[in-house]
């Protein structure tokens, strides 16, 4: 594992969370040197894209996000945030960061959002 994802929770709709990514301690990875995305994986779904961090700070985000999640990164911590604003029920799923393209095959145990009333 070479990351640790946090900060997923119940929450309503309409809400926000922010979801934070942390390299391991033994992983020895520098975020700002790679492209860092935030993936998504519901029951029985492919785990899929939701927006991304270039080592420049260029994001981009899938259409369903768009406008309501934010990519930022803390290089001095090392982290890598993911805020989701006017969270939908839709948006229920375990969120994962990881090297993209190509992620590595060692996924962190992701961090679970339930978004429901």
């Amino acid at each position: 594992v070479h990351v640790v994802e946090s900060g997923g929770g119940l929450v309503q709709p309409g809400g926000s969370l922010r979801l934070s990514c942390a390299a391991s301690g033994t992983s020895g990875i520098i975020f700002r040197f790679y492209t860092v995305g935030w993936y998504r994986q519901t029951p029985g779904k492919q785990r899929e894209l939701v927006g991304s961090i270039t080592s420049d700070e260029i994001k981009n985000y899938a259409d369903s996000v768009k406008g309501r999640f934010t990519i930022s990164r803390d290089d001095p911590k090392n982290l890598v945030y993911l805020q989701m604003n006017n969270l939908k029920p839709e948006d229920t799923a375990v969120y994962y960061c990881n090297r993209y393209p190509g992620p590595r095959d060692d996924w962190g145990q992701g961090t679970q959002v339930t978004v429901s009333s």
